[in-house]
Formats: C-alpha cells, structure tokens, sequence
C-alpha cells in the first residue's frame, strides 16, 4: 500500500444560513477581484502613467463581465462541446461549475480592447499593469480548488501524496497546490519584479508578454502532475487540452516581449 498525506477535510462552503451558501471558491474570485483592484490602481500611477484610478474602477466591471462570460463560454467550447451541442441549455447552469481560464483570458483580453479603446488609454501599458496583478486571482483559485478537493492530480507515490475524496482510493499528486506555487506566487513574484522596473515599463507590452509567457509555461508544466479532464483525456502527442491552449500564449508572450520598445511619453497611443 502506497503511503499517502491525509487530505485535509476543509468544507467548501465556509458559511450555510439558510439556503444561502458562501463558499471558498466564490470568496477566492472575490478577493482576487478586489485585491487586484487596489494594487493595479497604484501601479496605473508608475511611470509612464497609463491612466488614472478613476479608469482602474471602471474597468472593473468589464473585467468581471470578462472573467465571468469568457470563462464559462471557454469551458463549453473546450471542456464540454459535446455535451453542451446536445443539451445547449446546460450551458448556463453556472452553478453546477465549469470555468475555464484560457476563455476567462480571452474574455478579460477582449474587455481591455473595448476599454481601452473607448478611454484613448494605452492598450499595452494598462495590460501591463492589468497582467501584473492577475496571479493573485491565481492564487486564490487554485487554493480555492485544493479545498474542494477538485481538479486533483495523477496517481503518484511521492511522500506527500494524497487520497482525495473524490479521486478514488489511491494516493495523487496535489497538483492544485503545485499550480497555486508556479501559476499564483511565483509568477507574481516575476511579474511584480518586471513592472517595478522603470526601464522595463518603458517598454510598453513586455510585462504583458511576460505573463502570457510565464502562465503558459507554468499550466504546462503543472499538467504534467494533473489528472487529464475525465471527458477528454490526453489528445494529440500525449498532450492535455490545457497544455495546447498554454502553447499560444507562450508564443504571443515571447513575441510581445520581443517587439517591446522602450516609450518616452507620458501615456502612450
């Protein structure tokens, strides 16, 4: 019998009055919100300014509407067609879950050009500030699916293996907490080094591609350690859906910090 750490029983839901049920991973894209909310509007203010914290509070409803639309409409396209081209009215029934980040990235991607479009603000320089904050949501997220005992990984015999409740009786890597680490706080780390850098954010994009790069190379390593989605298991070469959606952004990452050219104007076109 393979050794393995007990998972520890954390109830998803943190408070039940009634039928109302606030749960660990509604608060964690909350807090992801609102934390990443306070900290871009000091960073929109660095040098060279690309808006004000007025912009910062309007645009978070767009980026809500983002995450919120893009990421269920990603997770019917990509993790459940089939099933949703048969019963397409499953497709809002947001509370038995189902988000995915690639679609919620698209979604947020799309808002931040409709934006920043309307306002005449720099579209690379507010993407920059706007990636430096998204590990945070990260973070909480996937702390969020560690707690739900959700998304866990493969059948693995390392010491600090676990038997989650619903990934049957052998012990798995707890891959949640590895993407909470690569995806979540180092990256934000990374990020957070690049922007505070004045040379760096001169070079309007490269933050931005720095990210799309960083994320993509973390979920792809992560998945190495993840149970493939059970509808969809391993595609093409071996490889999962997560880690083919990973791949363009490593490369729009790279070519984003490759074309970055240093600015001297205040807000840039």
């Amino acid at each position: 019998m393979l050794f393995a750490i007990p998972f520890p029983a954390i109830d998803p839901v943190l408070v039940q009055i009634g039928p109302l049920a606030i749960r660990w991973y509604a608060l964690a894209y909350i807090a992801g919100i609102i934390v990443g909310w306070q900290w871009m509007k000091r960073l929109v203010r660095l040098g060279p300014a690309v808006a004000t914290r007025e912009q910062v509070d309007d645009f978070v409803t767009w980026a809500v509407l983002g995450v919120i639309l893009g990421g269920r409409l990603g997770y019917v396209l990509f993790y459940g067609f089939e099933r949703y081209l048969s019963a397409p009215w499953e497709a809002f029934y947001v509370w038995q879950g189902g988000m995915s980040f690639h679609g919620g990235a698209a979604g947020v991607i799309l808002a931040l050009l409709l934006y920043c479009r309307a306002q005449k603000i720099s579209i690379l320089g507010f993407g920059d500030r706007l990636c430096a904050i998204v590990p945070v949501g990260l973070l909480f997220g996937r702390l969020a699916n560690f707690i739900n005992g959700e998304l866990w990984g493969r059948v693995s015999d390392v010491p600090w293996a676990m038997v989650f409740p619903t990934g049957g009786p052998l012990p798995r890597h707890p891959s949640q907490l590895y993407q909470a680490a690569m995806e979540g706080l180092i990256l934000l780390l990374i990020v957070q080094v690049l922007v505070h850098i004045p040379a760096i954010r001169a070079r309007l994009g490269f933050v931005s591609g720095a990210f799309l790069a960083g994320y993509g190379v973390a979920r792809m390593v992560g998945e190495l350690f993840r149970q493939p989605d059970a509808q969809i298991g391993f595609l093409v070469g071996g490889l999962t859906m997560g880690q083919l959606l990973s791949l363009p952004m490593v490369l729009v990452g790279l070519w984003l910090m490759l074309r970055a050219q240093p600015v001297t104007a205040k807000v840039p076109a």
